[in-house]
């Protein structure tokens, strides 16, 4: 029986370097596809992989809703959101929207005006 099997890092294809995410799946796209498809004034921000996920395509609505979901490939995730007619950019260049940062604090605050929903 193994014990810790399942918190071992995954090695990630090609680059022999470890993280602790897992890859991401055809599901994963789906939803991305489905994000975009629903939603006004979408556009991508590519997070870099690091040591503890891997690569990430952020979709931020016009709200300032978002979404984050595992991607195989910067490249990838650049021709999945381009393809479907949304700009998209290195989140590590351009940084995050403000818009995001406006929808996430709307969220909090009404989670605190609403603690019994």
């Amino acid at each position: 029986m193994r014990w810790f099997g399942r918190r071992r890092a995954r090695i990630a294809k090609g680059t022999g370097a470890a993280t602790m995410d897992r890859a991401s799946e055809k599901v994963d796209r789906e939803y991305l596809e489905e994000f975009i498809r629903s939603r006004r004034g979408v556009e991508g921000y590519v997070e870099p992989r690091t040591t503890v996920t891997e690569t990430t395509l952020l979709l931020v609505a016009i709200d300032g809703e978002w979404t984050r979901r595992r991607v195989p490939s910067p490249a990838w995730a650049h021709d999945l959101a381009n393809g479907l007619g949304v700009p998209s950019y290195d989140a590590a260049v351009v940084g995050y929207p403000q818009r995001m940062r406006d929808f996430n604090r709307r969220q909090s605050e009404q989670r605190k005006a609403d603690p019994g929903d």
